[in-house]
């Protein structure tokens, strides 16, 4: 890895990120037009130490989800994300591995949702970006790493999520992640980290042994949903996954019907943001 070349790399699309393209406030004193490194680290999901350390040159091997991150974060074009992969040491990801790019389109789509709760999930149902407001409703996300970024993996293995579910809901909403995992094994068979992913769940879960042996099948549709705040108590929004075509991700939207006390409550919320519970 050219660890001086990638920090000066990483320093130099950074300056010229301005704070408002990536729905930053611009006030405030600042020596440079572009983002300060903790507004990267929280854009990328990565501690600001971190990027200090790849900037000066001293830290190694950076992961391709770090990379893909940074690249996201930063707005980096195709060829600029091909760059910073190589300047790590590493082959950018090919056709037979999980799309993570975010087209400038569905970058442009999240922009604008600022009072929508909104995330864009990969092919394997991994996390890939959230804006405030869903990280507001769902639980800030950017301390999650690894596996914990992926949908299959906490609702079968880890915490779950804050959506209310009856038992036939929740067997509906196994089937169809895993479903839809084993189509993206089967369509991305070199992905590394997909394979990784399946044999764990494989290893630790025996629900989705059960699942993924039997061939479940499952469809997505639009849903009405309960969220259970912990600030603003339970929210019932519509829940609409949509397919974005050419790249195998979701966009996975909440709205609530205007003027009841569900929209009320979800932009109480979305003001609240992810502010530390008090007691």
């Amino acid at each position: 890895m050219a660890k001086a070349e990638f920090g000066q790399a990483v320093r130099r699309w950074r300056d010229r990120v301005a704070p408002e393209t990536v729905g930053l406030p611009a006030g405030g004193q600042r020596r440079a037009a572009g983002l300060r490194r903790e507004e990267l680290a929280m854009l990328a999901g990565i501690s600001a130490d971190y990027v200090t350390r790849l900037e000066q040159g001293r830290a190694s091997h950076p992961s391709g989800q770090v990379i893909e991150t940074l690249a996201r974060a930063l707005r980096l074009s195709s060829t600029e994300r091909e760059h910073l992969f190589h300047l790590a040491g590493l082959t950018p990801p090919g056709p037979d591995t999980v799309p993570a790019r975010i087209t400038p389109s569905v970058q442009r789509l999240m922009d604008r949702l600022e009072g929508t709760p909104a995330a864009v999930y990969d092919a394997g149902w991994t996390l890939l970006v959230a804006n405030p407001p869903y990280a507001a409703l769902m639980g800030d996300p950017s301390g999650w790493r690894g596996h914990e970024r992926n949908a299959v993996w906490r609702n079968l293995l880890g915490p779950g999520t804050r959506v209310r579910h009856t038992p036939e809901s929740q067997r509906a909403m196994e089937a169809m992640l895993v479903a839809d995992l084993r189509a993206a094994a089967g369509r991305y068979p070199a992905d590394g980290g997909l394979r990784r992913l399946v044999a764990e769940l494989r290893a630790h879960s025996d629900r989705f042994g059960e699942l993924w042996d039997s061939g479940a099948v499952g469809h997505h549709e639009t849903a009405r949903k309960v969220v259970d705040h912990p600030r603003v108590g339970p929210v019932t929004l519509d829940c609409d996954t949509l397919t974005v075509a050419g790249s195998d991700q979701r966009v996975m939207l909440y709205t609530a019907e205007p003027g009841t006390e569900d929209a009320e409550r979800l932009a109480l919320l979305t003001v609240l943001g992810t502010q530390a519970l008090t007691g």
